[in-house]
């Protein structure tokens, strides 16, 4: 079967940075809705028409992935706001009841980027973003997409997404 939208794609992949550097890496074969949201848009142009056994290795600017980096998402909150055992890389959705910064999305993942006796710095960029990368994929299957996925555009719905930039299961 060819991929195109809406089917389902059965992929491994390994990231890193412009330089070379690693970042994430997939290797046990894993499903993604191909035509909905589990996918970034550069990687279901190149993925396209294509067939099992098809890979290749995409550089992706971060326009083309996970944006640019953006100081304004970035805020200081109270550290009695949060939980005692706090660490660096801890990641909240949106604010904590209480927080003052104003004008941050609310609804945003926020990453704990350091920590101080009398606050904490959040950061809302995604931890991709200004991140030139370094794409390699492969394709080891192509079916239909059930129901399910057709309704919610995605095979794993949001635990797993590769236009999420990480997989959880590594």
């Amino acid at each position: 079967m060819e991929i195109a939208a809406p089917c389902v794609v059965t992929l491994t992949w390994t990231l890193h940075d412009a330089q070379g550097e690693p970042i994430d890496e997939c290797m046990q074969p894993t499903e993604y809705f191909y035509g909905g949201d589990d996918l970034l848009a550069e990687v279901e142009k190149a993925l396209a028409g294509r067939d099992p056994g098809f890979a290749t290795t995409l550089h992706l600017e971060p326009e083309h992935a996970f944006g640019d980096y953006d100081a304004t998402k970035v805020c200081f909150e109270d550290k009695g706001l949060f939980p005692a055992e706090l660490r660096e890389g801890m990641q909240f959705e949106g604010l904590p009841a209480g927080a003052r910064t104003r004008g941050m999305p609310g609804d945003a993942m926020y990453t704990v980027t350091e920590i101080y006796p009398s606050h904490v710095v959040l950061d809302a960029n995604h931890p991709l973003a200004g991140i030139a990368l370094r794409l390699q994929l492969r394709v080891h299957g192509v079916r239909a997409a059930a129901q399910a996925e057709l309704q919610q555009r995605s095979v794993a719905g949001p635990l797993l997404s590769l236009a999420d930039g990480m997989d959880p299961g590594v």
